[in-house]
């Protein structure tokens, strides 16, 4: 049964940098795409970033194209997100989602495995 556990997560000033782990365990890691996602206190789950199970293809949010950046260490069984130039608004429980062989979607029902998340906020 394949386990995703996030980490990373914490209390930054706007502007600084941070970096998500999302540690994959249970499966074939090399075979799965792996995405963020993040939901604020009262909004929807939403799209942040996603890597092709092969790694060829990674997709963003508008919202944090340019700033943020995913990669897999497949030695590490480990997917990042990293973090700069953060604003009040990345303020959000961050989730990492997996699904067996995936392309990159952005929806999360097309994921069928969830970490329980790490919270993220931005203030000063």
């Amino acid at each position: 049964q394949v386990r995703l556990v996030e980490s990373g997560g914490g209390l930054v000033q706007p502007g600084d940098s941070l970096r998500l782990s999302c540690a994959v365990s249970g499966g074939i890691f090399s075979t799965y795409a792996v995405a963020w996602f993040r939901q604020a206190p009262g909004k929807e789950r939403e799209f942040v970033a996603v890597l092709s199970w092969n790694g060829y293809r990674s997709n963003y949010a508008d919202s944090v194209k340019g700033r943020f950046t995913i990669s897999r260490d497949n030695a590490k069984n480990t997917v990042y997100l990293q973090m700069s130039s953060l604003k009040p608004e990345d303020t959000a429980v961050y989730y990492c989602a997996a699904v067996n062989y995936g392309g990159g979607a952005s929806r999360p029902t097309s994921y069928d495995v969830w970490g329980q998340g790490t919270q993220v906020t931005v203030s000063s």
